[in-house]
């Protein structure tokens, strides 16, 4: 049997920082939200308002009383899925040639989803 210890996990997301998506599965299934950041080594995303966990915190200079602290927690980046902003629904996605450099693009509607800079 092959086994492949040494290999690395694969570091490329399918959303980006910015990007409005929809929660599959989980205790926040359903609910959207905009993606504030994005972890690619671990394979994770920060979604605004979506798995919200509280921490106990020790005062310190960032939260001079200490207390309970609710914020984000990461979300698998397998249990989002992106919403187009062109069709509202949402959607996996495709890659297309334009002007010689692949975009995003919706699979239901065929919009480009990446702005081009």
């Amino acid at each position: 049997m092959l086994t492949n210890k040494g290999a690395q996990p694969h570091n490329h997301l399918h959303v980006k920082k910015g990007d409005t998506v929809i929660v599959l599965s989980g205790k926040d299934k359903g609910q959207k939200g905009e993606i504030v950041k994005a972890i690619p080594k671990k394979m994770k995303v920060i979604v605004e308002g979506i798995n919200k966990v509280k921490r106990h915190t020790k005062p310190s200079q960032k939260y001079p009383q200490g207390g309970i602290i609710t914020r984000e927690s990461p979300i698998g980046v397998s249990k989002v899925m992106l919403v187009c902003p062109a069709c509202k629904k949402p959607t996996r996605i495709a890659k297309k040639l334009v002007n010689g450099k692949y975009v995003r693009a919706c699979k239901k509607c065929g919009e480009v989803i990446d702005e081009s800079k």
